[in-house]
């Protein structure tokens, strides 16, 4: 593997991650503490990333080497490492399969991004999730949360969602109208979603758009991916994330990654924005109010304008 990373497994590659960072701020003479001061972490993260426990962003590693005063060497093999384990597939263990990713998981990966891109064809993503949609979601999942646990994951859920109103970052979604359309509750659940959605497209730094059914193709249509841009523009390194029923995949690097945006752009030229995206949005609430399940009653593709003549 290029710069000098071994083959092996990625529980391998991530013990060697964080013995060379550790191996690294020993060499620069500096505390836990100093470093994580330096580079704005905390210092038990600091402590987590040098056990293995915690995998550090691209960024952070890059800050990492920064702190340190790591050679341009050290600081590619730092990054490769990095970028090693995180194009992985990783299945979780079997108390946590079939669930959603853990959200202290995806609030780091958010947190540290400067622009995340969403694409979901079979239900709400959860950055545009209602409490109650979250928490029926989260009900659905094998195996589905129990009572004692759902509290606090659905408060990880929800908290996860601040992050929206940083203007700093910027946030792009494309949905299906089948995504738009999954009730996981009743009718009124999806009514209070779809207005969600719509509320949340008037943010400056928020832009969703909404494929309808019935859309000419511009591209095969996809798995749900997530797409993470950590620096300014395409080169500033970014990451893909993905879930199947049995395991996680990350990507990170840029030819795959590529793959994925030529995807998104597809995507993007079949969905509708703004004003558009809103009118859709209220069709859609015009069918679930009218036969209760969000299946148009008249036939009508919920894209077609009403005849209010």
């Amino acid at each position: 593997m290029a710069g000098g990373v071994e083959s092996g497994s990625g529980a391998d590659r991530r013990r060697r991650l964080a013995a060379e960072l550790r191996r690294v701020r020993d060499l620069a003479g500096i505390s836990g503490r100093e470093l994580a001061q330096r580079i704005g972490l905390s210092q038990p993260t600091v402590s987590r990333i040098e056990s293995g426990s915690k995998l550090p962003s691209v960024p952070e590693v890059l800050a990492w080497a920064d702190a340190t005063g790591a050679t341009r060497e050290t600081r590619d093999l730092l990054v490769a490492l990095t970028e090693s384990v995180f194009t992985e597939v990783r299945a979780p263990d079997t108390a946590s399969r079939g669930r959603p990713l853990p959200q202290d998981d995806l609030r780091g990966v958010e947190r540290a991004a400067r622009r995340i891109l969403v694409h979901q064809p079979s239900m709400i993503p959860g950055l545009l999730q209602t409490a109650e949609y979250a928490r029926r979601v989260l009900m659905l999942a094998e195996p589905p949360c129990s009572p004692s646990e759902l509290p606090n994951v659905l408060r990880a859920h929800m908290d996860r969602q601040l992050v929206l109103f940083d203007e700093g970052r910027t946030f792009r979604f494309l949905l299906t109208e089948s995504a738009l359309r999954w009730r996981p509750g009743s009718p009124g659940l999806l009514l209070a979603q779809l207005d969600r959605v719509a509320s949340l497209s008037t943010l400056g730094n928020v832009s969703i758009g909404l494929i309808p059914q019935g859309t000419e193709a511009a591209t095969i249509p996809a798995h749900g991916f997530v797409l993470v841009e950590h620096g300014e523009g395409e080169d500033g390194g970014a990451l893909v994330m993905t879930e199947t029923v049995h395991a996680d995949l990350k990507v990170s690097d840029p030819e795959e990654i590529g793959l994925y945006r030529k995807r998104w752009s597809g995507l993007e030229r079949m969905a509708v924005f703004g004003d558009e995206a809103r009118a859709f949005l209220a069709r859609i609430g015009a069918d679930v109010r009218q036969s209760g399940d969000g299946r148009p009653a008249d036939g009508r593709r919920a894209d077609e304008p009403v005849d209010d003549r």
